[in-house]
């Protein structure tokens, strides 16, 4: 490494936040500008460690140690060739990954870990900056025809892939905009949305075409079914999603006031976007009393985009019990650990609360939500309720952010006949990505599961590599 001794000369810093009373009172994104310098030194903190267990940590085998020295060296060009080489979209990692990379660093079994993701987003910042993010056109073009299905991370990846290697590609999306969640799931204050519009552009530039609004089974120009899809194209990728919420089953859910976070986000999203509101059908935080049911991450972008919307009072509840303030010895090094979590949006208010289960809701003879009905409950994995911890809360709504079971199921999924794993999944091996169909493939949450935006990046990437060699024995 370039500075033998950083790790024990610099301590970490990472970019500071925007003030709190600043930042909610806008939509763009909540950091603050990192100086190259301090970037810099960051990078000299990487240590000389002989096995870089960042690798194991992050999906994509990032080369992290190598781009973390080329900052120090102040190279920052190759930096940005090592950060492409395994990671199509570090723009949105940089942002938005919550960087396995470094739970598994070397330097953190006892020490702050090396600020893997500032120095990440530093390099491809200053790379669209400086205007070294460029098209790669293919020397030539194979005359075989992709169709991905879904425009989120892991369809994106798989199509810049393919593309590149020459295959025509044409992405096709449900929606009215690319970027599946992270146009309509990410708050803006995450990621801000001009990042996708500028890989989209390079993208086209590439040679891939977008078509949105297009739910397959539903009239896209001449195609109309799934099947004939597969006739008009010599593959198709699934990267769907597991776009299926987690619902809670009790007395009241049905009341007007309860919805699920992706009904709430991706409005927000869309007035972002200079949509015109929704009418009757708009879900608003504001002036309101808020629970959001789910301590995660989509919980957290609730929480932050009620307080943007000016919400009376926000409550978060978590079912599990509340983590340790430090890695849990459950989770030992260099597993992703176990602790307590505080994201941009717990600073700015509310209240979190852990061991919460809801029971029922109740509302007026209109059908409106007014109160929760809850419970203090044990440890898992039963979540027995502990008597006499029953309580009532006034509330007008309710946001469940519980996580996902899986891709919808129906439509796309039965037109193919694809066969399922055990948990709901479309079946399909890490070794081909093939499913149960032949010449379909498939790639991100819809084959593994709710995850991560650099696990779905990875899939992408995996799936086009199986892609390419089947069309190449075709």
């Amino acid at each position: 490494m370039g500075k033998v001794t950083g790790f024990m000369e610099i301590g970490r810093e990472t970019p500071t936040r925007r003030p709190v009373a600043e930042r909610v009172n806008d939509w763009f994104e909540i950091y603050q500008d990192f100086p190259a310098e301090k970037v810099r030194a960051q990078g000299a903190r990487c240590m000389d460690c002989g096995i870089p267990f960042c690798h194991t940590g992050c999906p994509l085998n990032n080369i992290i140690p190598d781009w973390n020295d080329l900052v120090y060296k102040d190279r920052w060009q190759e930096a940005l060739r090592q950060l492409h080489a395994t990671n199509n979209f570090p723009e949105f990692t940089g942002r938005l990954c919550p960087a396995p990379c470094e739970a598994a660093c070397v330097l953190g079994i006892n020490e702050p870990a090396v600020a893997i993701k500032s120095i990440e987003r530093s390099i491809i910042d200053r790379a669209y900056h400086e205007g070294w993010v460029k098209p790669e056109v293919p020397a030539f073009r194979t005359g075989k025809k992709v169709a991905v299905i879904g425009s989120g991370p892991a369809g994106l990846a798989a199509a810049q892939q393919l593309a590149r290697v020459g295959h025509s590609v044409t992405v096709f999306e449900k929606a009215d905009r690319i970027g599946g969640l992270l146009r309509y799931g990410i708050p803006d204050f995450k990621m801000e949305k001009h990042w996708i519009d500028r890989r989209i552009e390079q993208m086209q530039a590439e040679g891939v075409q977008f078509v949105t609004n297009a739910v397959i089974g539903a009239a896209i120009g001449t195609t109309q079914t799934a099947d004939d899809l597969r006739k008009q194209f010599d593959v198709v990728i699934l990267a769907i999603g597991a776009e299926q919420s987690r619902d809670l089953p009790v007395p009241g859910r049905e009341l007007k006031g309860v919805h699920f976070a992706m009904e709430f986000l991706p409005q927000q999203n869309k007035r972002g976007a200079g949509d015109s509101d929704h009418a009757n059908g708009a879900i608003l935080a504001t002036g309101k009393n808020v629970v959001i049911i789910g301590g995660g991450d989509t919980g957290a972008d609730c929480l932050g985009t009620s307080h943007r919307q000016k919400a009376a009072s926000v409550h978060q509840f978590e079912i599990m019990p509340m983590p340790p303030q430090d890695r849990a010895e459950s989770t030992p090094w260099p597993l992703w650990p176990l602790q307590l979590r505080t994201e941009s949006s717990h600073e700015e208010g509310g209240q979190r609360e852990w061991a919460v289960a809801t029971t029922k809701f109740t509302g007026d003879a209109q059908g409106n939500l007014k109160q929760l009905h809850g419970v203090r409950a044990g440890p898992a994995p039963q979540f027995e309720p502990i008597a006499g911890s029953e309580f009532t809360m006034d509330v007008d709504l309710v946001l469940l952010a519980m996580g996902f079971t899986g891709p919808v199921r129906g439509g796309l999924i039965d037109q193919l006949g694809l066969r399922l794993d055990r948990r709901g999944n479309i079946l399909a091996s890490e070794d081909d990505y093939q499913t149960s169909v032949p010449g379909v493939f498939v790639a991100g949450d819809a084959r593994r599961g709710q995850s991560l935006i650099v696990w779905a990046i990875a899939e992408g990437r995996k799936a086009a590599a199986a892609v390419n060699q089947y069309l190449a024995n075709r």
